[in-house]
């Protein structure tokens, strides 16, 4: 593996060689934050569910009819093209503020109901007692609220905006005088025991709000590409509720379909009945005329001289009555054309014209009329396609006046021609009197008339039975239904994001603690920095500050067996010879417990019958006394480097009873100047004698990263100890460690990782700053 540079920590081999075993484990270790975090959102979630407004989904299929033409056979149009059905006209008419409006009307939808639990409110249908609203809907100008209480003597009733409270005995509005907009009522036992001790919220909301809240909450989508099904669907609290309103949709849009295609018969018989009050003047009169022509002329039957003249010309005849009636008829319709009084009447249709382009713009005209008034109620006279819609029916009366023009010209020609004809038949039978003729024109003018009539009087029927059995809009193909759970909150979708938040939110936070964490935490931390530095013990985390101290050689707690470990590795370490070995301990900053390793790493060998001797080199933040309870001022190294005539040995301290072969030295007087004192030759001079009298010589060594007193004497080790704690020493002071250890500062060094496993901090802390204590 390549060596990570030790100016960049963050390697990108420890990126790229990731140990999954391990980071599990490392995760693993905080389950309890996992367990709780479990735990608190499914209780959350529970409790949410349990106390959330349940949303339900209704809906209503309905298939929309085509317009039918009643009793008439179907034509060549209808077998051909057999819709003319737009759904998506038909979308925005059952959504139009006209259709919902009724609706809201006839629900009385201005009036909302809510019952107040003591967690959550709840929307009902209606009261569970007589409810009448009192104001009048168009008063209603903004929203208002009242809150009802039915205790066993009656109403409380209490106005939320202006908090005016109003008691009302015996639960009978009915029986008091009051200004409420409502009237309640409680009509029986059943009622009573319903609405007992419970809380009613009654809001009262404008037309307007209650229709655009309607219309937001209605969606209508077709069912396939090419069917005319559409499905109607709402969400809600109250599935009742929204089956009553889905239902009262279709049925008003229905009527209003109905009512739509009834105005085409309603039209007809309308024209139709003004036509036989004149028709009838006008028989009264030919009748009147016949009579007395006959009683003047004295005649009784018509004479037939010619037989065979006769017949062609009553042949004649019949072919100029048929284009007289056609006139007429035509004539009718010019009327009906040029009386009306706007674009807005429908032409009376299928009333005997033989000719099938004035039927056909009369069908259009009478199509695009209805078309037009249904986009005026939903969008108003300024739609851009009601303007077109009156353009176009402009050019349609334009049209069915010039087609009637046209027919009529086409009639009178032929008229002429017949009367050419029949006036040459009269020559050939004018032997016949003249008041033959003049009886016959009577008659013929009665026979129009009555034809006509009768004429008129079946397109009367007709229309008068496609009124009565008019087809309905729309099939309701599935009345409005609601599902029996919920729609929302969905308790699988709530209960498996609960575990997913309860386990990512803590997985997260880890995360994010360990992305930010610079501290190192174990050997493996080392290894992954250097391959060439080894690890020569690690030692655990010790919480009693009773037991930190290895006194007694024959203990068997982790704390002796990890310095039994670690002794036992530094042997490997050093020469193999005879002689004394000097092993150094020092670490980056103050608090990674340098001393506490030296100590009780010397009191180890010691334990092994070897003669130690432990030496406090730290002169500038001394611990070495504080471990035997003896002042910081006694004599010690720092005195015996100061005076060439003081004795090391003299100051020698017995600190520990079970330890006869261990020799303390601690550091003595804090010197001006600890660099000079360590670098005078006299250090190096005890060295070699304590090498005489000593196995193992153990010297408690300064801090490297902030002084040089260490660097000063590196040489005179045999080997070192560089102390890192666990989750204390910053991973960056590593690279400090290794370019002493490349650059050959530090002889034979291994690593020693103090409180392994431990969450917290010793209280012996460094800090970074490093100078004098006189304490």
């Amino acid at each position: 593996m390549q060596q990570p540079s030790p100016q960049n920590p963050f390697f990108s081999d420890e990126e790229s060689n990731i140990d999954l075993k391990h980071e599990v484990l490392r995760y693993l270790r905080y389950w309890p934050w996992f367990l709780v975090s479990l735990l608190l959102f499914s209780f959350a979630c529970y409790f949410y569910l349990r106390y959330a407004p349940k949303i339900y989904q209704t809906s209503t299929k309905i298939k929309i009819l085509n317009e039918g033409k009643g009793l008439e056979l179907p034509s060549s149009a209808f077998v051909f093209n057999r819709t003319n059905i737009n759904l998506e006209n038909e979308i925005e008419i059952l959504t139009s503020y006209r259709i919902l409006e009724q609706v809201a009307s006839d629900l009385n939808l201005t009036s909302i109901f809510l019952e107040e639990g003591k967690i959550q409110t709840t929307q009902r249908v209606h009261l569970p007692f007589k409810y009448e609203q009192t104001i009048p809907v168009d008063s209603i100008t903004k929203s208002m609220a009242y809150k009802i209480v039915a205790t066993k003597t009656g109403f409380e009733i209490t106005d939320m905006t202006t908090n005016y409270s109003l008691t009302v005995a015996n639960h009978d509005t009915y029986a008091i005088d009051h200004k409420l907009p409502f009237q309640n009522k409680v009509e029986n036992k059943a009622q009573l025991k319903d609405a007992l001790n419970k809380t009613f919220i009654l809001k009262l909301v404008p037309l307007k709000n209650a229709v655009l809240g309607l219309k937001a909450s209605i969606n209508i989508e077709p069912i396939g590409e090419n069917s005319h099904l559409l499905q109607l669907s709402m969400k809600g609290e109250s599935p009742e509720r929204s089956e009553l309103i889905l239902n009262a949709v279709v049925a008003v849009f229905n009527m209003d379909g109905v009512n739509d295609r009834q105005q085409v018969s309603k039209r007809t018989l309308d024209f139709i009945d003004d036509r036989f009050m004149f028709l009838a003047q006008e028989l009264d009169s030919i009748e009147v005329d016949k009579k007395d022509f006959k009683q003047d002329n004295n005649l009784v039957y018509l004479e037939a001289d010619s037989q065979i003249r006769m017949e062609q010309r009553q042949q004649s005849e019949e072919e100029v009555f048929r284009v007289e009636n056609q006139l007429a008829v035509s004539q009718l319709i010019m009327d009906a054309l040029k009386g009306g009084s706007s674009q807005s009447e429908l032409l009376p249709a299928n009333v005997g014209i033989e000719n099938g382009n004035v039927n056909s713009l009369i069908q259009d005209y009478n199509t695009a009329v209805l078309e037009k008034d249904k986009l005026v109620s939903s969008g108003g006279i300024n739609n851009p396609a009601v303007l077109l819609l009156n353009s176009r029916l402009s050019d349609l009366r334009g049209n069915i006046n010039g087609s009637l023009n046209s027919y009529k010209q086409q009639l009178s020609l032929s008229q002429q021609q017949l009367k050419a004809r029949n006036n040459r038949f009269k020559g050939e039978v004018s032997r016949l009197p003249e008041k033959e003729k003049l009886l016959r024109a009577i008659e013929r003018q009665q026979k129009i008339k009555e034809s006509l009539y009768l004429f008129l009087l079946q397109k009367r029927e007709e229309a008068s039975i496609n009124l009565a059995i008019t087809e309905p809009a729309v099939k309701v193909v599935e009345h409005a239904l609601s599902g029996s759970l919920p729609i929302s909150p969905k308790r699988n979708v709530f209960y498996a994001g609960s575990i997913l938040a309860g386990l990512l939110i803590p997985f997260g936070i880890l995360y994010l603690l360990f992305m930010l964490d610079t501290k190192l935490h174990g050997k493996k931390d080392i290894e992954q920095f250097t391959s060439t530095i080894p690890v020569a013990g690690e030692i655990p985390s010790i919480k009693a500050k009773d037991n930190l101290v290895f006194s007694n050689p024959n203990d068997r707690t982790g704390l002796a067996e990890s310095f039994r470990i670690l002794s036992s590795n530094v042997k490997y370490m050093l020469p193999q010879d005879d002689t004394a070995k000097v092993i150094f301990c020092t670490s980056s900053i103050k608090g990674e417990g340098k001393t506490f390793v030296s100590l009780n790493l010397s009191l180890s060998l010691s334990s092994l019958n070897k003669k130690v001797l432990i030496i406090g080199a730290d002169l500038r933040n001394p611990q070495l006394h504080s471990y035997m309870n003896i002042d910081k001022k006694e004599a010690g190294l720092s005195n015996y480097l100061h005076n060439p005539e003081k004795d090391w040995k003299q100051s020698l301290i017995k600190g520990f009873e079970k330890h006869p072969n261990h020799d303390t030295l601690i550091s003595g007087s804090l010197p001006p100047n600890p660099a000079y004192l360590l670098t005078n030759g006299r250090f190096e001079a005890l060295l070699e004698e304590a090498k005489t009298l000593y196995d193992y010589i153990i010297v408690d060594t300064a801090p490297t990263i902030l002084v040089t007193d260490t660097l000063l004497i590196s040489q005179l080790a045999d080997a070192t100890l560089y102390i890192v704690r666990a989750d204390f020493t910053e991973k960056n002071l590593l690279g400090h460690s290794v370019e002493l250890y490349k650059n050959k500062k530090l002889k034979n060094l291994a690593f020693v990782i103090n409180s392994v496993g431990n969450s917290g901090k010793y209280d012996y802390n460094y800090g970074h700053k490093y100078g004098y204590h006189e304490s």
